[in-house]
């Protein structure tokens, strides 16, 4: 009898999970049930899938509203009209201009259309339409025209939530998503208090009085059957790149052979071989030739465009991959286990991510859009967080910030906050975990062989790519696999690098970027990896990967490779990772190895790494066959359950092991470091595929450190801050520049060892002032003065002030502070209008301006405002000027021994122990600009928190292990920094900006107003 009903996909409206409906229904004895939420199919295929479950035949629709207010029900009668539904719903989801009439304006085939009856209202319905009666409306329809047309109406029942609890937070989510006090949301932005499910024997008895009511509801309903097929083997992915799988697997045949001569050159072993025939049999069989096929496709273009990207994830595999330069690992080299990609048990196709620079990735979606027929990107349900229904539940109920800060902290009593307080905290626990709103996945695209509406409706985000409605997981329930087509800034900073060093070493042959075998043998690499100088570089700079670099003393490839998969916490929380260097940095301490597990891992000592190792220790040591290791694999994806994977076949693993006389004590241990890799490892195609891109970076960063930094810097960055970049450029002797008007671009640019930064990088500067300052710069030439850049270029006193901060008119040898009279001025407090050209220039009034000046200290206070650090060492803010004069460099002699010494706080990570307690890793530069790391436990890190960004006095001990320094901290202490001239009361030159800026400054620290202090009626 429900043909309106909705679960919390009914985005900020609904409050009803999709297996709480089905519960429900099913408690009320619902036999058949529609599920129509508003603008929204997300629930949609898992409604179908778990309704078997409720013994409940499922009924698909969409409410279609403007807002709150409902226009009509679609009902689809079968898999078409559901097609045909998701179809209509999109065109207005693609375009937020269109509203939702009041009637389609189309017709809608295999579909049921129902309008909510209006007293009064005229209709003149279609063979396929209805008018729905609410029990409010019965007593109304005793007195209508409709009383004796009773044909053309149905039961309309709307279900929105399932109790008063459930209505309140219906209420605060629609004053959400009117960003309005709950004291201020209309009425018409509400649902009714009893939209709510009743058993199937009260609704019978609301609408006694007209059972042609009832019987038209039960027909309309029994006339409906929708069905997917949810077997997960069957793919439903495009099927061909071409026009049917005989000429696919041609295709994939020749394409591998021609890809030989390319990556192995006209001397091929036999065992390249016999690999290739391997694959491709399996391929075959598995009919994963299109996946294949499509990915080369996309990557064909890809070097058309003289694109970068790198294949990773365990596609590295494969050697079909390699040639057809979807990967660039050679797994004949590595010794890549095949089974580990595919292998007879796995059902779903494999898994190939693609990165692109960040720069390219849109290009390649639009031609994957352009290309493929029916293509979509995947949803993700971005859903509500505690501390962000704090806050938005705050500003409903009117708190004032400081409260919502409070209460986002959880440093608070529940019994001692005041009645809408805890209102606040009592309702953002419940709705936490509800989704809020649909965003885009990271890289997942559908390329599906049916279109895309036959499964949902589509939406169409800021990227301007249609979007499904459902997630991934969703979209594999019913067989639908994603391409990942990802985005990475490390190959836009290799790319943009090796185009700077091409530019400026023209008399030099073009860098070779590929030629990966160059590489391995470089002595300068091999250095920066041992001494772990690697800022920069991808995936080897961050502050644990600079530690473990230095312990392992790594200087090869294949190094790199397991110290890419070593740091993974499958390893690290297993305790193996210690024992992984222990062995490495000692050899007699191998021997110590399980010897099945040292005959199978001989390359790691040992020591499980990758997610082969697990595979093949599961199937040699613990005698699983293939198909039970495969669920080992699927548990070490970290997508699904993966605990449950290991589960499965933990028990078999044991009895094997004991009929074969293993010690228990030993097995359990094996297991115990299995089960640590559950969502954590990678394949070692994957950190093969990693290892490739470092060692580019690595060229690039021993060669042409100054370029490649320039370019890390224009790609904002990697593990670090914009700061640490400028500042490791100005370690390898480059000299940095502000902003200047006559030399900067967008981005930064280096001339000689001159890098001088972009306008990119100062806060609060328009694109479009960008745009006109080089626009005017190319055309007429550079500025000469301030008169000449304000008579050619329009401007604000705003945009300009910036510049002038920046000091971006150096060049004119005035005092900054000067200029910034003479622009107050000169710059009208007008609309900025374009520039038009006189055939006269007129001579600018000239000012007597007081005479200024302003002081270092001054210029880096304006760099930490406009650029977010000082160009100077920021150890000359101090106001005292250090004593000691230990540095980084000298801790390794200090083992053991309590230090002081100073640091300027880089990046921290925060973890936590193994009883949940918090704890801190530190990174700081001293004043060399030397790395020094420090470790603090539970007891200091709760005494001595971190307290932003800025320059500390650390008390601790040194601890050495395996060469690589970290001081235990004792104490903390940050340390003051001298008072903001620019803002002193003390300041010599006070000036009118200063004095505005204070005043700004004031203004915007004013506390908020408590906007509303009662706790709203019929809450509790």
């Amino acid at each position: 009898m429900y043909l309106n009903t909705h679960t919390y996909y009914s985005l900020r409206y609904g409050t009803i999970a999709t297996e709480q409906l089905l519960e429900m229904a099913s408690k009320y004895n619902v036999k058949t049930l529609a599920l129509t939420d508003i603008n929204n199919t997300s629930a949609c295929l898992d409604f179908v899938r778990l309704s078997p479950k409720y013994k409940i035949k499922p009924v698909l629709g969409v409410d279609f509203r403007n807002g709150a207010q409902q226009q009509f029900i679609l009902i689809a009668k079968n898999n078409v009209g559901f097609k045909n539904s998701n179809a209509y719903l999109s065109k207005f989801l693609h375009d937020h201009t269109l509203k939702i009439p009041a009637r389609p304006e189309q017709e809608i085939s295999d579909c049921y259309i129902i309008y909510p009856y209006q007293s009064g209202k005229q209709y003149t319905l279609k063979p396929n339409e209805y008018l729905g009666i609410s029990p409010k409306d019965l007593n109304v329809l005793k007195f209508s025209a409709w009383n004796v047309r009773q044909n053309k109406l149905v039961i309309l029942k709307t279900v929105t939530f399932q109790n008063k609890k459930g209505f309140n937070t219906h209420r605060l989510l629609r004053a959400i998503d009117n960003n309005c006090l709950l004291s201020k949301l209309p009425k018409s932005e509400e649902g009714d208090l009893n939209d709510m499910m009743l058993p199937s024997e009260d609704i019978f008895n609301l609408y006694q009085e007209f059972p042609e009511l009832i019987k038209n509801t039960k027909r309309l309903l029994k006339s409906c059957t929708i069905d997917f097929n949810f077997d997960t083997s069957i793919s439903k992915n495009q099927k061909y790149l071409t026009k049917n799988e005989t000429s696919d697997y041609e295709m994939l045949e020749k394409l591998t052979y021609d890809g030989i001569d390319y990556r192995y050159g006209k001397d091929v072993e036999q065992n390249v071989y016999d690999r290739i025939k391997k694959e491709l049999g399996l391929i075959k069989e598995k009919k994963f030739v299109s996946y294949f096929l499509i990915n080369w496709k996309i990557l064909e273009y890809a070097r058309s465009k003289d694109y970068y990207y790198v294949g990773r994830g365990s596609g590295a595999n494969s050697i079909i991959a390699y040639l057809l330069r979807i990967t660039d690992v050679d797994p004949i080299e590595l010794d890549l286990y095949f089974e580990r990609f595919i292998n007879l048990f796995r059902q779903n196709p494999p898994d190939f991510d693609i990165d692109f620079s960040w720069r390219d990735r849109d290009d390649i979606t639009n031609y994957i859009f352009k290309t493929f027929k029916h293509t979509a990107l995947i949803t993700v349900y971005n859903t509500f967080k505690f501390k962000a229904s704090v806050r938005e539940l705050g500003k409903v109920f009117g708190l004032p910030k400081s409260e919502m800060d409070r209460l986002t902290r959880g440093k608070h009593n529940i019994n001692q906050l005041d009645k809408l307080s805890q209102l606040v905290i009592k309702y953002s626990t419940y709705i936490q975990g509800f989704p809020n709103y649909l965003g885009i996945h990271a890289g997942g695209i559908l390329i599906s062989e049916a279109p895309i509406h036959n499964y949902c409706a589509t939406f169409m985000p800021p990227k301007g790519f249609a979007t499904t409605q459902f997630d991934m997981v969703v979209a594999e329930d019913i067989g639908l696999y994603k391409f990942d087509i990802l985005s990475q800034r490390g190959l836009g900073k290799i790319k943009e690098a090796v185009e700077i060093i091409d530019a400026n070493y023209t008399k030099q042959p073009p860098i070779d970027i590929h030629d990966i075998k160059r590489f391995k043998q470089d002595e300068r690499i091999k250095n920066l990896l041992r001494n772990a100088k690697a800022i920069g570089c991808f995936y080897v700079e961050s502050p644990a990967m600079r530690m473990l670099l230095k312990k392992l003393q790594v200087d090869n490839y294949l190094g790199l490779v397991a110290a890419s998969s070593i740091i993974r916490p499958g390893v690290s929380n297993s305790g193996m990772m210690r024992e992984y260097i222990l062995r490495h940095r000692h050899p007699e301490k191998r021997q110590e190895a399980h010897p099945v597990l040292n005959s199978v891992m001989p390359e790691t000592y040992g020591v499980m790494v990758y997610q082969e190792d697990v595979i093949k220790v599961a199937h040699i040591f613990g005698g699983l066959d293939l198909g039970e290791s495969d669920m080992l694999r699927r548990g070490m994806s970290g997508k699904f359950r993966s605990r449950e994977e290991f589960l499965k076949v933990k028990q078999k693993f044991f009895d094997n092991c004991a009929k074969r006389g293993e010690v228990y004590e030993v097995v359990a241990d094996v297991w115990r470091q299995i089960e640590s890799f559950a969502g954590y490892a990678f394949a070692k195609g994957h950190s093969a595929s990693y290892a490739v891109e470092s060692y580019q970076s690595l060229f690039l960063k021993a060669y042409y450190p100054l370029e490649y930094m320039v370019a890390t810097i224009n790609n904002f960055g990697g593990f670090y801050s914009t700061e640490l970049y400028v500042h490791e450029a100005r370690m390898h002797k480059g000299t940095i520049e502000a902003p200047c008007v006559n030399r900067s671009f967008v981005q930064a640019i280096i001339k000689g060892q001159i890098i001088y930064l972009g306008f990119m990088f100062l806060q609060s500067f328009e694109s479009k002032t960008i745009d006109r300052i080089l626009n005017e710069r190319h055309h007429y030439g550079n500025f000469t003065s301030l008169d000449d850049f304000i008579e050619r270029v329009p401007i604000s006193i705003e945009q300009i002030s910036i510049l002038i901060k920046i000091n971006a008119f150096r060049f004119t040898g005035v005092n900054k502070r000067e200029l910034l009279w003479e622009a107050h001025l000169k710059i009208s407090k007008t609309v900025v209008q374009e520039h038009i050209m006189t055939l006269f220039k007129t001579e600018k009034v000239s000012y007597k301006t007081p005479r200024l000046s302003s002081t270092d200290l001054e210029n880096a206070f304006d760099e930490l405002e406009l650029l977010g650090f000082p160009l100077c060492n920021p150890f000359l803010l101090l106001t005292t000027e250090a004593t000691g004069n230990l540095r980084a460099r000298h801790l390794e002699k200090f083992d053991g021994k309590p230090i002081r010494i100073e640091g300027y706080l880089i990046a921290t990570k925060n973890t936590k122990t193994k009883k949940g307690k918090q704890m801190h890793f530190g990174t700081f530069i001293d004043r060399d600009g030397d790395f020094l790391d420090t470790v603090h436990f539970p007891p200091i890190a709760a005494k001595y928190p971190f307290r932003g960004k800025g320059i500390y006095k650390i008390t601790g001990k040194v601890m050495v292990e395996f060469n690589c320094v970290t001081v235990e901290v004792s104490e903390l202490e940050r340390l003051a920094i001298v008072e903001d001239p620019r803002y002193s009361v003390k300041s010599a030159n006070p000036t009118f900006q200063n004095k505005k800026s204070f005043r700004d400054h004031q203004n915007n620290s004013k506390s908020v107003p408590l906007l509303e202090s009662r706790t709203p009626s019929g809450f509790d």
